[in-house]
């Protein structure tokens, strides 16, 4: 087992939600990240170019993203972890006129 495995390796649907899922993980431990971890320069660098990369998703892929957001964010047991899934779409900028996320119930 690596550094990385855990004890509970999830499977996933598909590569989307696998790369979504690993993004997450690293935005989360930015998040998480005090200026000792992590420079906070570098931070938002790195936030800044995940936000340019969604920027330039198309309208089809920013509503799969957004609606597999909705999802992990319903499955997600840790309250803080799930408020970043559901504030994903907006803070990154993935919300326009053209694109709204679809609410699961």
């Amino acid at each position: 087992m690596t550094c990385w495995e855990t004890v509970f390796l999830p499977v996933y649907s598909s590569l989307t939600h696998a790369l979504a899922a690993a993004l997450v993980d690293v935005l989360w431990f930015i998040e998480g990240s005090e200026d000792e971890q992590m420079d906070p320069d570098d931070a938002v660098k790195v936030l800044e170019g995940v936000a340019y990369l969604v920027s330039k998703l198309t309208s089809d892929q920013r509503s799969e993203l957004i609606d597999l957001l909705g999802t992990m964010a319903e499955a997600e047991s840790d309250p803080a972890r799930r408020e970043l899934l559901a504030g994903f779409p907006e803070g990154f900028g993935l919300l326009d006129a053209a694109v709204r996320p679809v609410l699961h119930e």
